[in-house]
Parts: structure tokens; C-alpha cells; sequence
């Protein structure tokens, strides 16, 4: 019979594509990885592993067994979901992972309230941004992700992955006061064309935006913090956008002017179709619906 531990392992040394990778991911050692895909060879009575230079590649056998693998693993995760929520109770360890502006912004209310209400429920936060948090939600690393994505550039979620929207994040204008855009009620991206701007760095989902709605926008400072860009922009060091989450405080020196047609992004709750039934999950998809909702009533 089939170990599914060691079908984990073979998982991980999949997708990482290799000893050492697999054994960062499940946090063992590399000697204990190689001694798993050893005793699953002769489970199978074939060679799962090769030697590939100074590394190693999966045998057509391995590949096979891996994508079989990753439907058991499904199946076996929605059994201990069906008898979570036939138990009924709201409790064990869950991942969640989400990027900055959210775990700011979302996370801290949303998990103060799952600590009062299901004190067995042992919860764990990584700041992740949404490409990292959607592969360890596929790996299994993490449990629910909070990601971010634009109308111009959705995301592609793999297969597997459930998804419910939280909010629409509306982003506005950062601009000093004495800026001459200070005193304008409203602003269109034609307006901002020759701006000299502070924005994230190359790579990051809002500095693509950007570079999408600009075309070469003039950036002349980077920071992935909103609390450095605002700092910059109350220097009179340029304009910044600003979205919802990101704004829990402004200071002096800065003012909000709004962008017409206002662009926004869109924030969503994932995690895996085959543990949808467990009751810790729906526990905390509602207390991050709850705390989206709450803060958009107060901004209203």
C-alpha cells in the first residue's frame, strides 16, 4: 500500500526539482527525503530517481506516480474536511498568507476575532506577496491566501484553487499640499503623464499597473511601504496613488485627490476546493469577509 507521506515527499521533490528544495519545503533533511523516495521505490518495485549531473530528475515513473499522487492527496485532504465539518468544530493549525497592505490592513481585526471566538483554532500569518502565496497554497505550505489582481491583469489560478472576492480597493492621488494638483477635486491619468513618481518596485502587481496605465511613467523613488512612499510624497518628492487598504494613516504635508475613472483592484480570499468543507476554513473566509466589510462601510 501506498505511503502518504512518502507521496508528499515525492510531491515536493517535484515541484521544487530537487533533495534540498523538497527538504526546505517540508522542513526536514535532505538525508530524510532521500531516504523516503528510497523506500517508496521499492513500495513501487521501480526507479523513481536519476542521476542528473550533480542533481538528480524524476523517472517517467516518478512523474506518473507524482500526478497521481497529487489527486490522492486532494481526496485524502476532503475526507479530513468532511469529518472536520462532521465534527463540527472550528480548531487545529491553518496558514494563512497575504500581502502587505492586507495583512495590515485585513488580517490583524479578522484574526482577533477567530482567537475569541475559537480558542482551538491556532492560526499562523505570513506576509507573502500573491505569486508565492498561491504556490504554497498549491503545495499545501498554506492554507488560505489573500492576493490582490487588477481588471487589466486578472489572475490565473490553477486548478484546484476556490477564490470569493473581499473588496474592490479604490486607489486615489498622493500629492503634496503645495502641489499645484493639491487643489483639484478630481484628476484623470491623462493629468499625471508628466509626473515624477514614487512607486514599488519593478515586478511588484501595483508598479505593473502603473507602467500599464502610464506607459513610462518618470519614477524617480521605489519603496514597497506605503508609510515610505507618503513619507516621500510630504517631502515634496513626488506624487504616489494610494489605495484603501494602505492608507491607515496620513500625514501632514499630504493630500488625497481622486483619480476619475477611479481605478481599484480587486482583493480575493483563495484556498483549496478540497478542504472547502472544513469548518476552520469557512471560519476564516467569514471573518475576512467581515473585516472587508467593515472597512469599506467606514469609508463610505
Amino acid at each position: 500500500m501506498l505511503n502518504l507521506e512518502r507521496l508528499r515527499v515525492l510531491r515536493a521533490v517535484s515541484t521544487t526539482g530537487s533533495v534540498s528544495g523538497a527538504a526546505a519545503q517540508l522542513h526536514v533533511t535532505t538525508s530524510a527525503v532521500s531516504q523516503q523516495l528510497a523506500r517508496l521505490e521499492r513500495e513501487v518495485g521501480q526507479r523513481l530517481v536519476e542521476r542528473n549531473g550533480r542533481g538528480i530528475r524524476l523517472t517517467d515513473a516518478a512523474a506518473l506516480l507524482a500526478a497521481h499522487g497529487d489527486r490522492l492527496l486532494a481526496q485524502v485532504e476532503q475526507v479530513e474536511a468532511d469529518l472536520a465539518r462532521h465534527r463540527g468544530a472550528v480548531a487545529g493549525r491553518l496558514s494563512v498568507a497575504a500581502f502587505a497592505t492586507a495583512a495590515r490592513g485585513l488580517l490583524p481585526g479578522a484574526l482577533r476575532g477567530l482567537r475569541a471566538e475559537h480558542p482551538a483554532l491556532d492560526l499562523r500569518l505570513d506576509e507573502q506577496e500573491p505569486p508565492e502565496a498561491i504556490a504554497g497554497l498549491c503545495r499545501g505550505d498554506v492554507d488560505v491566501a489573500v492576493v490582490q489582481d487588477w481588471a487589466e491583469a486578472p489572475l490565473e489560478l490553477p486548478e484546484g484553487l476556490s477564490r470569493e472576492n473581499l473588496l474592490d480597493d479604490p486607489l486615489d492621488l498622493a500629492v503634496p499640499v503645495e502641489h499645484a494638483l493639491a487643489a483639484r477635486t478630481s484628476v484623470t491619468l491623462a493629468d499625471l503623464v508628466a509626473e515624477e513618481w514614487i512607486t514599488w518596485t519593478s515586478g511588484q502587481l501595483c508598479h505593473d499597473w502603473l507602467t500599464r496605465s502610464l506607459g513610462e511613467p518618470r519614477v524617480v523613488h521605489t519603496a514597497s511601504e506605503h508609510s515610505t512612499q507618503l513619507a516621500l510624497v510630504a517631502a515634496g518628492l513626488g506624487v504616489a496613488v494610494l489605495p484603501l487598504l494602505g492608507r491607515d494613516h496620513l500625514p501632514a504635508g499630504v493630500r488625497l485627490v481622486e483619480i476619475r475613472p477611479r481605478p481599484a483592484r480587486q482583493v480575493h480570499v483563495l484556498w483549496r476546493t478540497s478542504a472547502a468543507r472544513r469548518p476552520a476554513i469557512r471560519a476564516v473566509v467569514t471573518a475576512l469577509r467581515s473585516a472587508a466589510d467593515e472597512l469599506t462601510a467606514e469609508t463610505r
